[in-house]
């Protein structure tokens, strides 16, 4: 008997619009989410208005197209009518962007017949880290009309968004970040990882941090903090180490070499197995001066870490004061310092605080809740603003 040719619709396409596709909590967690998001539900493109690394290696999900504008510095106007051009020629049922830096290309995607326009603040810029910049915010309040659900990840970005920014509540959709509770978990004992050298004493206390290193993070405060740290805590074996790399890695050792910490501080750059490197730290340390809903700072907990950490942005919403961690005031060394040095002092403090948060994360901010919030915004927007006959076209996996 004659095969009939296979008719089936493609499952609809989402088109991520991220301006560098490079190593970063928001980065993480757009990859995570397009290689463990159900099968055969949503296909999934990543536009880079700029450029992407190998990073993007990580995306594991068959036929995931990736594509890169290389943007100039500045406007951009071409920019614009190059996602165009792109956008008619993919046929996405949804595009999905992230910060601020890709919100005006809503408006493009409008244009081109996008049907769905998502938009994702993740978290501010330092620049401006309470988000009161009038043209920025200007540009969000314009952009409205283009943008079918604003998703911030954390309460604070909500509560701003309707209250400073002044987008309407029904536009607006809180989806929790969400961690991979298996691969991000609790050191066993018995059950080693590689070892790392800052690991070259038993009974150093480690303290980590992951992050780009940039303004926005701050990790001069912890630094300076951790320099306050060994001056009241001689004879206490203490380390501190930075994950990541970034524009202030200069800056940063030249303020370690500066305090004479050579000896006590890792540089251990960009890493891409940060769970196991998590589990070789004693204590996560946070010194941001904005934040949205921090992914490092989930898998720290689900890693089951005590946290010191600013209380900016989503941040409060993650960490129980007095019950998972320790909260203090942005840009202020020696209030760090004194969290840490509970945790140093206290270590049956440090395991109980960092079994509350590993439970906090398991009952609110799992990676299967997440998941199934994006689907579930994605089928009840794609359902009342498509047809059937929208276009469900396949593409070719390709590099631009």
């Amino acid at each position: 008997m004659k095969s009939m040719p296979d008719t089936a619709p493609q499952p609809p396409l989402v088109a991520h619009l991220i301006y560098r596709l490079d190593i970063g909590g928001l980065e993480t967690l757009l990859v995570d989410t397009i290689n463990r998001m159900p099968p055969g539900r949503y296909r999934h493109a990543v536009i880079c208005l700029t450029d992407y690394t190998d990073f993007a290696q990580r995306i594991t999900r068959p036929g995931v197209a990736l594509f890169a504008l290389h943007k100039p510095a500045g406007l951009g106007l071409g920019t614009h009518a190059d996602l165009f051009r792109l956008l008619r020629r993919l046929r996405p049922r949804i595009l999905h962007t992230y910060n601020l830096g890709t919100i005006e290309y809503a408006a493009t995607a409008w244009l081109a017949g996008v049907p769905v326009r998502v938009h994702a603040e993740h978290g501010r810029d330092a620049r401006d880290p309470q988000g009161v910049n009038p043209k920025h915010n200007l540009l969000r309040r314009l952009l409205a009309p283009c943008i079918d659900r604003y998703v911030p990840v954390s309460r604070d970005l909500h509560g701003w968004l309707e209250r400073v920014v002044r987008i309407p509540r029904a536009r607006l959709q809180l989806i929790d970040n969400g961690v991979d509770t298996e691969r991000f978990r609790p050191s066993v004992p018995g059950v080693n990882d590689a070892a790392e050298p800052w690991q070259d004493d038993p009974a150093a206390f480690v303290i980590g941090t992951v992050g780009r290193l940039q303004d926005v993070k701050d990790q001069a405060t912890l630094v300076e903090a951790f320099a306050i740290l060994r001056r009241q805590l001689p004879q206490a074996p203490l380390r501190l180490v930075l994950v990541g790399d970034g524009p202030l890695r200069s800056a940063l050792a030249a303020q370690v070499a500066a305090s004479g910490l050579q000896d006590s501080v890792w540089f251990a750059g960009a890493r891409s197995d940060v769970a196991p490197v998590m589990r070789s730290f004693s204590l996560f340390a946070l010194s941001s001066i904005a934040e949205g809903t921090p992914v490092t700072l989930l898998e720290a907990m689900a890693s089951g870490l005590p946290v010191a950490a600013t209380a900016v942005g989503g941040i409060p919403d993650l960490v129980e004061q007095d019950v998972s961690g320790s909260l203090v005031p942005p840009r202020d060394p020696h209030a760090l310092a004194a969290a840490i040095a509970t945790y140093v002092r206290e270590p049956a403090l440090a395991r109980r605080h960092g079994a509350a948060g590993r439970a906090r994360v398991e009952h609110q901010y799992s990676m299967h809740a997440m998941l199934a919030a994006y689907v579930a915004l994605y089928d009840e927007l794609c359902q009342t603003k498509t047809t059937p006959s929208t276009p469900n076209k396949a593409i070719t996996p390709c590099a631009e």
